[in-house]
């Protein structure tokens, strides 16, 4: 009699998904999708806070200038510029103290760029028409100047200023900086305009006597008029 080894055919069967694993699945897949769409939609508002982060900078480089080397000090916004409009209008900020070009001493009212500057992030404007002079009351024209030294021919024109004198003190105590989203022709005399997806992306801050700054945590803080703008509408 012959004898026969009886081998045990394995068989592989292939694991398919419970339902319960594929319920998990599908809501995981609906959050990353989720927060894509926030993200996307989100980023002109990020913009607006990385130049938010900039300018505060800026106006904490100028102060440390001014309590360092006792002279005003002044964070300066290019408001119109008279040979390149397209490029840095409204969004060139710099800062300049007050001395003498030639010597280096103090010399009151020549003001000399003295930092590099910064320019504020592609379609972030700065906004004339909701920063004001004093926060508290919402009102207030901030002051400009024109000309000044140590300054390239394309950047030459009116700059609007916020000021520390040499103690470190802000002339301009609870005057608001604030920036928005939005877009503007290469005509000189063009306004920054709100876009149809920018309409609520602003952001700022107010800077306080001792020259520390207050972050705006909402449009709604920062001025009523927000609410009320329109796509194409200028600020």
């Amino acid at each position: 009699m012959h004898s026969f080894a009886l081998t045990a055919r394995k068989r592989h069967y292939t694991r398919a998904f419970t339902l319960v694993e594929m319920l998990v699945v599908i809501a995981i897949m609906s959050i990353l999708m989720t927060a894509g769409a926030i993200g996307l939609g989100g980023l002109g508002g990020k913009g607006v806070s990385s130049g938010v982060a900039s300018a505060e900078s800026l106006f904490d480089e100028a102060r440390s200038i001014a309590l360092g080397q006792r002279v005003k000090t002044r964070v300066m916004i290019a408001e119109n510029l008279t040979n390149n409009p397209s490029e840095n209008y409204r969004r060139m900020l710099i800062v300049a103290q007050e001395v003498n070009p030639t010597t280096g001493v103090v010399n009151q009212n020549s003001y000399v760029l003295t930092s590099r500057g910064v320019l504020l992030p592609d379609q972030v404007f700065y906004s004339k028409n909701l920063s004001v002079r004093d926060m508290t009351n919402g009102s207030g024209t901030l002051p400009n100047v024109t000309g000044f030294s140590n300054i390239k021919a394309a950047n030459a024109g009116t700059y609007i200023y916020y000021e520390f004198n040499a103690e470190g003190i802000c002339t301009t105590p609870g005057a608001s900086f604030v920036i928005g989203n939005g877009a503007r022709s290469s005509n000189n005399s063009d306004q920054p305009r709100v876009t149809a997806s920018g309409k609520r992306d602003f952001g700022g801050f107010v800077v306080w006597r001792n020259g520390s700054t207050s972050l705006f945590r909402s449009p709604e803080q920062i001025s009523s008029k927000i609410s009320t703008l329109n796509p194409g509408s200028t600020f």
